[in-house]
């Protein structure tokens, strides 16, 4: 069965309802993130997920910095026209190819920089849908959204999308440009955007709404038992949620996650993800392994009734923040 295809905004996108995250395909700043990769699993996996229907990638100057983009370009190469390029620009990357990730730049002028240096990392002429992964505090997201609507003008970017934005700055952003889709966390474990007004306001306005990281940064697989299971440069390290006793008391939320999946013949995972999507939500699951892929792509055929569904939401959400102090600062702004 055909993976199923939904709207994301009003503008004319349609995705499958389940993309790739391609984040962990690369390591960032020389550390690995997720654990190691190997380029021809990687290859193998997107190639892997075009079979299955899931044609969308979504990537990001950031991530190596420019090498994830890189290494998407060499998957897709000869079959550009079959997939779906998201990537995000922001964080700051000079032109010796240096990643600072204290800074982040929306400004006009680096804008344009960003889009171009993106457009030749994936080999193509267009980004299918091109996100602002922050905003910048310092810039008025009227500035930055207005910019970006000038590359969709010139055919560059077909649609415009944010990342980790308050509700006031939608609002602004898609006064100026329509906005097509909105990403930010959302799982079992990380359900802020309930309550925050971020999930009333997509669906106020008619905006997509992105899931990222829906199975807790690889908390909810299962496969974690300790903090001490993460290589010494894995970015988890660095999360308060994974850290010390928060580690211990999230693993309790896993436990009762594994419990209801078994009931039904499904691993952890799938029914996660079969949770965000019973919210009406797509979700971009990150993976470097066929196995995985495979695995998440049955997800997108679970059905869960309203009991299972409220089951799952009844034992709670994580505790410990989702960044580092530094990094929680650069969210819902």
């Amino acid at each position: 069965m055909a993976i199923k295809r939904v709207k994301l905004g009003n503008q004319g996108l349609e995705v499958p309802i389940e993309g790739l995250g391609c984040m962990g395909m690369t390591p960032t700043g020389g550390n690995d993130i997720y654990g190691k990769a190997d380029e021809s699993a990687v290859i193998a996996t997107i190639h892997r997920a075009l079979e299955l229907g899931i044609n969308w990638l979504d990537t990001a100057d950031a991530y190596g910095p420019l090498l994830n983009e890189r290494l998407v370009a060499k998957a897709i190469k000869g079959n550009r026209e079959k997939f779906i390029l998201a990537t995000k620009f922001g964080f700051y990357i000079d032109d010796n190819d240096n990643l600072d990730w204290s800074v982040i730049n929306g400004r006009p002028e680096y804008v344009r920089k960003a889009i171009e240096r993106s457009l030749k990392n994936l080999g193509t002429d267009y980004i299918d849908l091109y996100y602002l992964h922050r905003a910048d505090p310092a810039v008025p997201i009227e500035e930055t959204v207005g910019a970006m609507g000038e590359l969709v003008k010139e055919g560059k970017v077909k649609y415009l999308g944010l990342s980790e934005v308050s509700p006031d700055t939608l609002r602004k952003a898609h006064a100026v440009h329509p906005v097509s889709a909105l990403q930010t966390e959302y799982s079992l474990f990380e359900r802020e955007v309930e309550t925050n007004g971020v999930l009333d306001t997509v669906r106020e306005l008619g905006v997509g709404f992105v899931a990222y990281s829906p199975l807790g940064r690889g908390f909810i697989t299962g496969e974690l038992k300790s903090p001490d299971d993460f290589p010494a440069d894995d970015f988890r390290r660095y999360i308060p949620r994974f850290q010390g006793e928060n580690f211990y008391t999230n693993l309790e939320l896993v436990k009762g996650i594994q419990a209801l999946a078994a009931a039904k013949g499904l691993t952890p995972s799938q029914l996660a993800m079969a949770w965000v999507f019973s919210k009406g939500v797509t979700a971009i699951p990150g993976t470097k392994r066929v196995k995985y892929i495979e695995e998440n792509a049955a997800a997108a055929e679970v059905v869960l009734s309203q009991a299972e569904v409220a089951q799952l939401e009844s034992f709670g959400t994580a505790v410990g923040d989702r960044y580092d102090s530094y990094s929680m600062n650069h969210l819902n702004v």
